[in-house]
């Protein structure tokens, strides 16, 4: 199975690798066409789609692409309740968006992590919009809402286990204070608050781990 983060970004003019809005335009006007991306998407085999930009609309209008250009069986994972988290700091170093972000963050359309209400509200949103599964993101800090939102919607509900979460797990058994089993025990953790599905750093490990338990 294909997943693809298709995210549309205002790059600027020093990343020419990447679309740049020259009329000055947000990411909620972007000018890229989603039958063309999804076009593209369709001939690499794509099964899913998943917007992490999280723009108001975005989900729906990806649906409605989808429906037009016949791709009734490309899937929408929706990144609903995307928190404004410092747990997305070793990836963000790793891409290099730590420095170009500076001093600025991604407040103005991630969550506040006091909010827990307003993730219900997102998840209702994208669902209405025709997506087929949500995700809230990231995981251990958020299991109340990864559980408030199972509980209400009984959607299939992901959960991102990000960069910072697998970091601190990964450096603390390197250093002899916690065992490996805390890997099993963090994911279990999802699995028992509602998730479907996990996204995580340690997806080999988890494999691995299965596979010798006969699981």
């Amino acid at each position: 199975m294909l997943i693809i983060d298709s995210q549309v970004h205002v790059w600027p003019a020093d990343r020419p690798d990447r679309r740049l809005l020259r009329d000055g335009q947000g990411r909620e006007n972007s000018p890229y066409r989603y039958e063309q991306l999804l076009a593209d998407m369709d001939r690499a085999g794509v099964d899913i789609v998943a917007p992490s930009d999280m723009m108001d609309g975005r989900v729906g209008r990806i649906r409605a692409a989808l429906e037009k250009a016949g791709h009734i069986h490309t899937k929408i994972m929706a990144y609903s309740a995307k928190y404004a988290s410092g747990f997305y700091g070793p990836f963000r170093d790793a891409v290099g968006s730590a420095r170009s972000l500076g001093k600025g963050d991604k407040k103005t359309y991630q969550m506040d992590p006091a909010n827990s209400d307003e993730a219900l509200w997102e998840v209702g949103l994208d669902l209405a919009e025709g997506a087929d599964m949500v995700m809230v993101k990231p995981g251990m800090p958020y299991l109340d809402v990864l559980r408030r939102v199972k509980e209400q919607f009984k959607a299939p509900t992901y959960v991102y286990q990000v960069s910072g979460e697998y970091s601190m797990l990964r450096a603390a058994i390197a250093n002899g204070w916690l065992p490996e089993s805390c890997v099993m025990e963090a994911l279990i953790a999802f699995k028992r608050a509602g998730a479907d599905g996990i996204l995580t750093y340690f997806a080999m490990d988890a494999a691995k781990a299965l596979k010798k338990a006969g699981a």
